[in-house]
């Protein structure tokens, strides 16, 4: 954006723990450029076989994925000192999501987490590569480190 400051920033939060830390960067760029802020969640939601037995129980499993989705976007705000901003969760392609509603929200940036990758990981088509080529806007991607595995005793 050549010459304008951010007006509307998506956060994009995967609720690990690493999200506040993607939060926080997001938030304090937010308040210095005096831009709306705003979160979203995707739940990626598994197939199911069309007429399987199991289409009942996993659209209950699904409204409980996006009720607790939710609940920690709305705790996730409320300790970034956001609890006014707008939440989004919603279900689909992760990819695709953040792009459909970057543009439907006219957002000016996406912030979104970025984890270090390693060997053959680094061969795959990762959300933040996808979403910064499909995005109708900028990306930043917040360096998070992947958990350390815990030291055997």
């Amino acid at each position: 954006m050549s010459g304008e400051s951010y007006r509307r920033i998506l956060v994009v939060l995967d609720l690990r723990e690493d999200s506040l830390r993607v939060g926080r960067h997001a938030a304090t760029l937010a308040a210095r450029l005096q831009a709306e802020i705003e979160l979203l969640h995707v739940v990626e939601l598994l197939p199911v076989e069309p007429m399987s037995e199991a289409l009942i129980t996993s659209v209950g499993i699904e409204d409980e994925l996006v009720q607790r989705a939710r609940t920690h976007l709305a705790e996730l705000a409320g300790q970034l000192e956001l609890a006014a901003a707008p939440c989004w969760v919603e279900c689909g392609n992760v990819k695709a999501e953040i792009v459909r509603v970057a543009r439907k929200r006219q957002a000016d940036l996406i912030v979104l987490g970025s984890r270090e990758r390693h060997g053959m990981s680094i061969l795959l088509n990762f959300t933040e590569d996808t979403v910064l080529h499909a995005a109708p806007c900028d990306v930043l991607a917040v360096r998070v480190k992947r958990s350390a595995a815990p030291r055997p005793e």
